[in-house]
């Protein structure tokens, strides 16, 4: 179990929206990627992240809101392994089953259970009630068999329950993976009231061709923009160089990778709950690790950078040690924010190098 478990590591992927984060899996007979439709609602395009390539942009081209469906393009260089979609519909209750999926951000979680209900009915739809832990972060990810063949996608969770989670039966997804394929894999979406999938010749004006209900393809989709302060930092992210859309893993918190340094940048708005009279733009380095040993000599490393830099400040997260630096928004202008983030970055990758050589620090 544990070895057919095992290859499914290569195949969960990691979504990231301005607005959400879930889980998505690879199906090689269709060379696309399958999650939930409200976990890259709103949205043209989303971030993926795997095992077998970098993390790129991508392309939503399908989105099923009655089945709670959505299709992703695949990065064009990988080496993702075939998994088998199981498409029989009958389950047995007590089966045991297992839940892959990037719950809280984690990476490959996986959650065993047992089918505890084989219909239960939601929309119409006879849902997988199974007991395998789902959280946050776990939707569009697959349901797995002893087998090793994914029999369904976790759907929703009962609020407030004890590990009772939903996922829709993996014959749904069957069906609408060989109507999408036979369309020719053009860009569609499924009408919720005819149930017909629609395409762009097959909508007129944002309406159903066939039944006149209103529809929306993704590339319909107004595309995300960022507004005010969050737009001046997405800029200066820009300009140092970074793809933005690839940065993005919030409306007001954006990742970027400088080296072997990543940076995590947040914004804080007077509107929230940790600054009252205004907003603060928060980086946040991430370098390295503490050693086991030998750890005074790069205490006392920091403690003197700390004393010298300029704008910047060294501190520890659990055992994380962390550049940061702390602008107040009503000073932040692109040409100050390139200047500082700059420097931000340039001495996250610079510090980073020197902590693991020349005191012990480990790589995350």
């Amino acid at each position: 179990m544990e070895d057919k478990i095992k290859r499914f590591e290569d195949v969960i992927i990691q979504i990231a929206t301005p607005y959400s984060k879930g889980t998505g899996f690879y199906l090689k007979g269709y060379d696309l990627i399958v999650t939930n439709a409200h976990v890259v609602r709103d949205n043209r395009e989303v971030i993926i992240g795997g095992n077998k390539f970098e993390k790129t942009l991508s392309s939503v081209i399908y989105t099923d809101e009655k089945y709670d469906l959505a299709l992703l393009g695949a990065p064009e260089d990988h080496d993702m392994p075939l998994v088998m979609l199981d498409k029989e519909s009958l389950r047995t209750i007590g089966e045991s089953v297992v839940a892959a999926g990037h719950p809280f951000g984690m990476k490959y979680s996986f959650t065993s259970g047992i089918i505890s209900n084989t219909r239960h009915i939601q929309n119409d739809i006879p849902y997988i009630q199974h007991d395998a832990a789902l959280n946050p972060g776990n939707s569009g990810g697959p349901l797995i068999s002893s087998g090793g063949n994914i029999i369904g996608v976790n759907t929703f969770i009962m609020r407030d329950s004890d590990n009772i989670g939903f996922s829709l039966p993996a014959n749904y997804l069957y069906e609408t993976l060989e109507e999408f394929t036979k369309s020719g894999k053009r860009e569609g979406t499924r009408c919720v009231s005819c149930l017909n999938m629609v395409y762009e010749d097959t909508v007129e004006k944002d309406y159903c061709g066939h039944c006149g209900a209103r529809v929306m393809l993704p590339s319909h989709v107004d595309e995300y923009e960022a507004t005010g302060v969050a737009k001046t930092i997405e800029n200066i992210i820009e300009k140092l160089g970074h793809q933005v859309g690839l940065s993005r893993i919030g409306p007001k918190n954006w990742e970027v990778q400088q080296g072997s340094a990543k940076i995590n940048i947040r914004y804080y708005d007077k509107t929230g709950t940790i600054v009252e009279k205004t907003g603060l733009i928060i980086g946040d380095a991430y370098l390295c690790n503490l050693p086991k040993h030998n750890i005074k000599p790069l205490y006392e490393f920091l403690l003197r950078q700390n004393y010298n830099l300029d704008s910047l400040t060294f501190s520890l997260k659990e055992n994380d040690i962390v550049l940061s630096l702390i602008i107040y928004d009503r000073y932040l202008n692109e040409d100050t924010g390139i200047k500082l983030f700059n420097r931000l970055f340039e001495k996250a990758d610079f510090f980073d190098d020197i902590l693991i050589d020349k005191y012990g620090a480990t790589s995350e």
